[in-house]
């Protein structure tokens, strides 16, 4: 019994020096419990929404008080011309605009009733949706309240447009998401195995050992994956274009560009872990396990990041596929310019720069 006990005390000893271990026993499930309680949810809220008030009646500024208080919209810009619609949504911070037609109140009762326009943000599908069915249950509880005013019969004449996306294809969402899943995890767990590899086989050192400083060591480690990476990427939006039937409405050359820098920092995260991993089990694990589940959950590609609370929506600014899936749709969908995307270049470009420097600084060049 006392060899059984000394067996089991050595395993507890082996289970606890090993710091990897640990973290997935302990804080994996805590993670997994905080995310998918706070982040795996349907429901919409905090909705961008702009008002275009060509009336400016007490019929309008009702409605407009109602939106407020209903608790899921957050009336952001008040416009004061139809020119300035598109420029709102090319920007990328509102959802959805109410567009009242001139001499709203006049037309509640009379004739074929006043005219309201909902324009929605179609790049997803089930959320334009979703803030379409709320912003019409606010205008029937209005009605209600009209009615019981005057005791007549007014009618609202709601017209609805899915901005980018008509035909409501969930295609145009999914498709973004899941190359910024499928790019980072790839390349990442590809970088990382690779170089981890070369430690466990003892080739390192001879690497370390030629002429080349490490730098460019680096570099040609990542060439050839940078090169597949880019072949990958030419098919992914070939299939998407001619298959999936997803648009590519704005420049093929600057979404080139942007999915090529988000290469390049997928490969330099995978860099940045083989130099903390010693093995190609653990380095696996840290590409495909730990970046998989923040990737799908905190980056927009299932649910929507303004209906989390705000510490996940900090946590999410930390995620390079955030960055890369909203400038990819605004480029591949929307068809916008570099200017109305040039944070999520800059955020990018941040990181693949950091994520190279902190490499190189923990790369041991003696093993």
């Amino acid at each position: 019994m006392r060899r059984f006990a000394s067996f089991v005390k050595k395993e507890f000893i082996h289970i606890f020096r090993d710091r990897v271990t640990m973290l997935i026993l302990f804080l994996m499930p805590i993670v997994m419990i905080v995310l998918f309680s706070y982040a795996v949810t349907t429901e919409v809220k905090c909705i961008q929404t702009a008002v275009l008030d060509l009336s400016g009646d007490f019929a309008t500024r009702k409605i407009i008080t109602a939106l407020e208080n209903d608790g899921y919209f957050q009336i952001t810009r008040i416009l004061h011309s139809p020119n300035e619609l598109q420029t709102v949504f090319n920007d990328g911070k509102i959802n959805l605009a109410v567009v009242f037609s001139e001499n709203f109140a006049e037309s509640l009762h009379h004739g074929a009733g006043a005219s309201l326009q909902l324009l929605a943000d179609g790049t997803e599908a089930n959320s334009a949706a979703m803030y379409v069915n709320y912003a019409q249950g606010v205008l029937r509880g209005c009605l209600l309240d009209f009615n019981r005013m005057d005791g007549a019969a007014p009618v609202i004449n709601t017209n609805v447009k899915m901005l980018y996306n008509p035909s409501g294809k969930s295609e145009y969402n999914f498709v973004p998401g899941v190359m910024g899943l499928m790019l980072l995890l790839i390349n990442a767990m590809m970088t990382s195995v690779s170089i981890v590899r070369e430690k466990e086989r003892g080739t390192m050192e001879m690497l370390l050992a030629s002429p080349l400083p490490p730098f460019q060591i680096i570099l040609a480690k990542l060439a050839p994956y940078f090169t597949v990476s880019a072949a990958v990427l030419a098919i992914i939006l070939l299939f998407s274009r001619f298959m999936l039937g997803v648009p590519i409405a704005g420049n093929i050359f600057l979404l080139l560009g942007l999915c090529l820098l988000y290469i390049f920092v997928a490969l330099a995260l995978g860099l940045l872990i083989s130099t903390i991993v010693n093995s190609q089990l653990a380095a696996m694990l840290a590409s495909g396990m730990v970046l998989m589940m923040p990737t799908m959950l905190l980056s927009g590609l299932m649910f929507p990041i303004e209906s989390m609370p705000k510490i996940l929506q900090w946590l999410s600014c930390i995620v390079p596929a955030r960055w890369f899936i909203a400038a990819l749709k605004k480029v591949m969908i929307q068809g916008v310019g570099f200017e109305n995307a040039i944070t999520e270049f800059a955020v990018l470009g941040f990181m693949a720069a950091f994520y190279v420097a902190l490499s190189l600084k923990k790369f041991k060049i003696r093993l």
